[in-house]
């Protein structure tokens, strides 16, 4: 935009300046000096008038100043200032992103942990963000930073882990009400990193790794208690159906395959043993 202001500054003088010349050539002829003295000021008028003219983008607002003290809000577009006494400060009114450094803070349960995040934020009234702080973006950079240790150090740290959403809109809340005396308002803060001591990652590893394990346990035993009940129900069928048994028998028999280095080993029934001993002693 300052270069677009200049280019239009410098047409408006020439176009100022030309006709001025073309006009005053009548008087320089008849009065060289009178004439010379009527193009002076013409320039002098044009270089005002050219000087005078500002251009603000779609997004920024021109708070104005005049002789010191505030007179309006200008823009967007091109607008005129008078040179040499009025005074303006372009402010930018699109959301604006800032980073909140590396924290390092000390929860409720007293575990010191480093924090940084991101706040999203906009100039809502660019006259009190000009008069009321002197740099507002350092600011509620500062504040923000403030109240991220305050309300992080109310907190536990499981607290912390599991709530980030919560935490962002804890602090988004304590620095909006600040900043909305300064014109400012709060889009939202993120927290992004979390970084603990090594040897708090290692215990968190150890207990992370003894609940998977307790997990597994936990699930072996439910396998082998359903298995159990499986076998016992199997039993209790082959004990009514004496057939079923044998049936049993059979299946791993032909399971087995024809591989000569299997073993088989048969079981009996009892009643068998019974008859046979009861045909040999007949």
């Amino acid at each position: 935009m300052p270069l677009i202001t200049n280019y239009i500054s410098a047409i408006i003088f020439f176009v100022i300046s030309g006709l001025g010349f073309i006009l005053t050539i009548p008087l320089m002829t008849s009065m060289p000096v009178f004439g010379m003295m009527i193009f002076g000021l013409i320039v002098f008028i044009a270089i005002f008038i050219s000087s005078g003219i500002k251009i603000a983008a779609q997004w920024e607002k021109a708070v104005v100043f005049r002789l010191g003290k505030y007179s309006s809000i200008a823009g967007p577009g091109m607008f005129f200032i008078i040179p040499m006494i009025d005074e303006l400060r372009m402010i930018d009114t699109r959301i604006l992103t800032m980073d909140i450094p590396k924290q390092q803070v000390i929860t409720k349960d007293n575990v010191p942990v480093s924090i940084n995040g991101v706040l999203y934020f906009l100039v809502s009234n660019p006259e009190l963000a000009v008069i009321k702080v002197q740099n507002y973006s350092y600011a509620i950079s500062q504040f923000a930073q403030a109240a991220l240790r305050d309300v992080m150090g109310g907190m536990t740290f499981d607290e912390i882990l599991a709530e980030r959403e919560q935490i962002g809109k804890a602090i988004e809340t304590s620095v909006e009400k600040e900043s909305k005396e300064w014109g400012l308002e709060v889009k939202g803060i993120r927290i992004q990193d979390i970084d603990v001591p090594e040897e708090l990652k290692k215990m968190m590893s150890r207990q992370a790794s003894a609940e998977r394990e307790k997990r597994a346990t936990i699930t072996k035993a439910e396998g082998d208690k359903l298995a159990a009940l499986n076998l016992a129900d199997a039993a209790r069928t082959m004990h009514a159906s004496p057939g079923a048994m044998q049936l049993r028998t059979l299946q791993s028999i032909d399971g087995l395959g024809p591989t000569a280095s299997n073993t088989v080993v048969l079981a009996v029934p009892i009643e068998i043993m019974e008859l046979v001993k009861k045909f040999s002693k007949e």
